[in-house]
């Protein structure tokens, strides 16, 4: 079975989330190398992920058209803000406790 390691660039798709998989390779003729990026489409598998959230996805039978892969572990969780803290904030933002004085 093929295993990747990658991060989520994208979670909004229902069941699915897209992994980016970064590879080193050398160019052919000058022999410099550098970085080539591949998207993959994987499932889930129940786990609860995010973007920036660093995965490991290993090959399986077709789940869909482009879907080829799932995500088996969760290596790095990427910080994640609270949707309270974020309305509070946003609050905050609209209606100040201390005058603003100009």
């Amino acid at each position: 079975m093929l295993q990747k390691r990658g991060i989520i660039t994208s979670a909004k798709m229902t069941g699915t989330v897209t992994v980016t998989v970064h590879r080193r390779k050398p160019h052919s003729l000058y022999r410099k190398s550098f970085r080539v990026s591949t998207k993959f489409l994987a499932d889930p598998n129940g786990l609860e992920l995010g973007v920036g959230d660093e995965v490991s996805i290993m090959e399986c039978r077709p789940l869909s058209k482009r879907k080829r892969f799932k995500v088996s572990e969760v290596l790095v969780r990427a910080e994640r803000v609270g949707e309270i803290v974020e309305e509070a904030g946003l609050q905050d933002a609209m209606h100040p406790s201390v005058p603003l004085n100009l």
